[in-house]
């Protein structure tokens, strides 16, 4: 029988890690001292946050997120569970099609439809209960 992390990961190109933080200028710091270098840093006020990201190596990204206030779901994830790796993200080619595909195999699915997430990518969320407890982001480039 196919599990639904080898229905999921059969086709998906690693994209980013993300990492939530309670101080982003000592974590980007943190990060820099590791050789990271050259993170653009944005913020994205409808989700409360403000993140940098990194480029790691020929083909990922770090994206290092903090909460803007104590309301917003990332405060709340903290809350619960603190610092650490949050998401981790897949590229995908054709998100639409991806997303029916996974739907058809039974993988549970945070959002059935793609939305528009940061740098302008098309994004979606599958459920950790699908993915051996890890919150699994699916990115269209």
């Amino acid at each position: 029988m196919t599990s639904p992390v080898d229905v999921i990961t059969s086709r998906l190109r690693l994209h980013h890690v993300g990492i939530v933080v309670d101080d982003l200028d000592a974590a980007e710091a943190r990060y820099q001292a590791l050789g990271f270098s050259d993170g653009e840093r944005f913020s994205v006020p409808e989700q409360a946050i403000e993140a940098v990201v990194f480029r790691a190596g020929d083909g990922g990204w770090v994206e290092l997120i903090s909460p803007t206030n104590r309301e917003g779901p990332i405060a709340r994830y903290m809350a619960k569970r603190g610092e650490g790796t949050h998401h981790v993200a897949y590229q995908v080619d054709d998100i639409v099609a991806e997303l029916n595909r996974l739907k058809a195999a039974g993988v549970r699915l945070i959002d059935e439809s793609p939305r528009l997430g940061t740098h302008g990518w098309t994004i979606a969320f599958i459920h950790p209960e699908s993915t051996n407890g890890v919150l699994t982001e699916l990115v269209q480039v």
